[in-house]
């Protein structure tokens, strides 16, 4: 089992910046993938960006790329997610998910490759 809780949700203002945590906790040595999705009022959940435990590649919805970045300090068991110059749309329950076990390809937008999810976090981006 993967336990994940998130923090560091709030409100901003539209261009601020905001940053997420995600803290991995139980058999963390399991985890090969973890990503972070956002659900708005009224919307599906959608995913936002990936990355790999080990190695550390990352994957970026177009909706965030070059606004969102993603990093994790294993030591921690931490996952991060920086955003920056964050918009009204931005606002949403971002939540943390991991995959345990290694695939040939993490298919990074599907939520059924993620057996773990954390409780969320709100960001709300004020106009």
């Amino acid at each position: 089992q993967v336990q994940l809780v998130e923090s560091g949700g709030g409100l901003v203002q539209a261009g601020g910046s905001l940053r997420v945590s995600c803290a991995a906790s139980g058999r963390t040595f399991s985890i090969y993938a973890m990503g972070w999705f956002r659900q708005a009022p009224g919307k599906e959940r959608e995913f936002v960006a990936g990355i790999l435990w080990e190695g550390g590649t990352t994957y970026y919805a177009d909706s965030v790329k070059g606004r969102f970045t993603i990093s994790r300090d294993n030591a921690k068991n931490t996952v991060y997610l920086q955003m920056n110059s964050l918009k009204p749309e931005d606002t949403a329950v971002y939540y943390c998910a991991a995959r345990t076990g290694r695939v040939y390809s993490v298919r990074w937008v599907d939520e059924s490759e993620y057996q773990y999810w954390g409780q969320g976090t709100q960001v709300t981006v004020s106009s």
